[in-house]
């Protein structure tokens, strides 16, 4: 009976200390799945922050990419549009006739008129139509930088001061005299000229003693051409 009494309690002892170990097991899993638990929430925590920052990081690439895009599509426009006005400007010159006149022989020699406009009446080359053979004047047909040449020649024992005006202003002059010969001089300027200026030849000092001379060989002439607008 003792015996007995002593395997039963031997056998309690042992379940005891199983139940024990079965509950201290237990309580180790539990901590160990709250611990997992735990280390999975902040993993969790982590893994959302990092995506947040990278799609914060991602927007903001993608703003400053859009930005620069814009930027560089305006500018090509600006540039197109910029290329595209002078592709215009430059078709609208190459469209554009050349401006250029030669022209020669005077009728009216006796330069007795104040302010007297020469008057060239023969015209050799009169590319757009810019000079007027029976008035003396010429017109630009368009702006731009012109140069232009006179030629005139003196009666001998006579004087002649010429002058080349633009709008009424004298730009060039010249004086010939001699006392036994038939003298020549050339001069000339380049001017810019606006459209529907008016450029042309007079005498700057009229009187009886002043007088062209002309003939076969010695030739009057008044020219000009438009060299850049």
């Amino acid at each position: 009976m003792i015996r007995t009494e002593i395997k039963v309690e031997t056998m309690v002892n042992k379940i005891k200390k199983t139940e024990e170990k079965v509950i201290s097991t237990l309580g180790d899993i539990k901590q160990t799945v709250a611990d997992f638990t735990d280390m999975f929430a902040d993993m969790k925590g982590n893994i959302t922050d990092e995506m947040l920052l990278k799609s914060d990081e991602i927007k903001r690439r993608e703003g400053s990419f859009k930005n620069l895009f814009d930027e560089t599509r305006t500018n090509l426009t600006s540039d197109m549009e910029t290329k595209r006005e002078e592709l215009t400007q430059l078709q609208g010159k190459l469209e554009r006739p050349p401006i250029a006149f030669h022209a020669h022989h005077v009728t009216d020699l006796v330069l007795d008129t104040t302010n007297e406009i020469i008057i060239f009446t023969k015209s050799v080359i009169n590319e757009g139509t810019g000079y007027d053979t029976s008035t003396g004047l010429f017109t630009a047909p368009v702006g731009g930088l012109y140069q232009f040449s006179v030629h005139t020649c003196a009666f001998n024992k006579k004087y002649a001061f010429i002058g080349l005006v633009l709008e009424d202003n004298v730009i060039a002059a010249s004086s010939n005299y001699d006392e036994d010969y038939y003298t020549c001089s050339t001069f000339g300027a380049i001017v810019r000229v606006k459209p529907g200026e008016k450029v042309w030849v007079k005498s700057t000092s009229s009187s009886s003693n002043r007088q062209l001379y002309q003939d076969a060989i010695t030739i009057n002439t008044f020219s000009g051409v438009l060299v850049n607008n």
